[in-house]
């Protein structure tokens, strides 16, 4: 690796000595904890998946970094918080991300440049970059020691504002923004991921919800056959389409139902006594549901709605879900309907701390590919937490935590012969957590 040779340069004295510093400490990563995601990765095999469902286009005599090296140098970059290609020139040379990379820290070969990167974000055709999406679902899947009994996914989108006129960016009224709505899918018990989908920036009709959960629902029951399927999202979510399907295929489904005349009409007893109470009693609150049975205009049968009416000194507020689930209309509302509001934090993890609205290309499909390698990092930094003892706090802990305290670790690289030798900080303030987790995750790899 070629360095240049900075001049030293002072700093402010300290107990009248002079302090001097300059950059010629040798092959130092400030991301030591590498290491840990190389293990992470190893585990979950995600670069060779996603490289299984890439066509090599390049001769093959000519190939200096292959997909899956290439892959996985994007996901650790993203994973350690340098969310752009551009960042590849800066980290090709870094001596960690090349061990990372498997190639030796000083006499191997620098990783791939920017902008082989960016060929690489648009090399993939519309099937390649769905294999891969796919390709997620089933690392999902395969996460479960055994099919579950039952689970509920939350598919929600989220605002991804673009600087410019991307391809099926839209002005949405809404957000008063130029935007993608990407939608996300996660199972919130176990806050793993199930599906990123880049989508115009609109809501969603009832064939496209319809058309995605057919293809999730699908997909996941090539794994499990006999596992029962709840989807739950708000109103964008609750269309005809999507209903019906899932109707006529056992899968459940908890939406959300905007408010109309006829609904308020069906609430309008319950309500006018929940007020009147409230206003003989002095409460500060008062909430109570009603179940009854619903059809819409542009519905073919009636549906089970669930009404929560809630009087306050503020006024009378009422919300509606629709569901083929059976239950007491508290419990299903409170209990499952309530309980997709974790899905907003997992998306903001997402967005927030893994930049995953990064997506500046103007190809649909190279910002879906992106999509794809930031939900892959979302999982290298789920295996790591996942690996933390349930006894340490860290383990509750965001991703911007656990990037701090076991990614961000400065660590000097030497090279010999038959030896490559790593030297963290002795006063590292995690280093009896960073030794238990590099055992336990090596212990768990291939």
């Amino acid at each position: 690796m070629t360095e240049d040779s900075l001049l030293p340069f002072d700093l402010p004295a300290a107990e009248r000595k002079k302090v001097t510093a300059d950059f010629a400490g040798g092959l130092i990563s400030s991301d030591g904890g590498l290491v840990l995601l190389r293990a992470a990765e190893r585990r979950l095999g995600l670069a060779e998946a996603l490289a299984g469902c890439i066509r090599e286009w390049r001769d093959p005599a000519l190939v200096t970094h292959t997909l899956p090296a290439m892959l996985r140098f994007r996901m650790f970059a993203i994973a350690c918080g340098y969310e752009d290609a551009d960042d590849c020139d800066a980290l090709r040379g870094d001596p960690l991300f090349k061990l990372a990379g498997g190639r030796a820290p000083v006499s191997g070969r620098d990783l791939c440049s920017q902008p082989t990167m960016s060929r690489l974000e648009n090399a993939p055709s519309r099937i390649e970059v769905a294999r891969m999406t796919a390709a997620l679902v089933d690392l999902f899947c395969r996460s479960f020691p055994a099919p579950p009994a039952a689970i509920t996914l939350d598919i929600d989108d989220t605002c991804d504002r673009v600087h410019g006129h991307q391809q099926l960016s839209l002005f949405n009224a809404h957000y008063d923004t130029r935007c993608f709505l990407p939608v996300h899918v996660y199972h919130v018990e176990s806050g793993r991921p199930v599906a990123v989908l880049l989508r115009p920036g609109k809501t969603p009709s009832g064939v496209e919800v319809r058309t995605l959960i057919k293809h999730l629902a699908r997909r996941i029951r090539r794994h499990w056959p006999r596992t029962r399927l709840t989807f739950r999202g708000d109103s964008h979510y609750g269309r005809r389409e999507a209903m019906e399907w899932c109707e006529a295929n056992g899968v459940d489904y908890i939406f959300g139902l905007a408010g109309n005349t006829a609904l308020r009409a069906l609430t309008y007893e319950i309500g006018d006594g929940l007020k009147v109470h409230r206003a003989e009693t002095g409460a500060e609150r008062m909430r109570g549901f009603a179940s009854f049975d619903y059809a819409a205009g542009s519905w073919r049968r009636k549906r089970n709605v669930v009404a929560r009416l809630e009087a306050t000194p503020r006024g009378f507020d009422a919300r509606y879900i629709v569901t083929s689930l059976k239950g007491e209309p508290r419990r299903l509302y409170e209990g499952t309907y309530c309980a997709r509001g974790q899905a907003e934090n997992l998306i903001k993890q997402h967005k927030v701390q893994l930049a995953s609205d990064r997506t500046s290309c103007q190809s649909p499909l190279a910002n879906q590919f992106r999509l794809v390698l930031h939900t892959a990092a979302y999982w290298l930094m789920l295996a790591l937490r996942d690996a933390v003892p349930r006894s340490i706090p860290l383990t509750w802990s965001e991703f911007a935590t656990l990037r701090q305290k076991l990614l961000k670790i400065g660590a000097r690289v030497i090279e010999k012969a038959a030896r490559i030798r790593i030297h963290f900080a002795s006063a590292c303030p995690v280093a009896a957590l960073f030794r238990m987790l590099a055992g336990r995750l090596a212990a768990s790899g291939p």
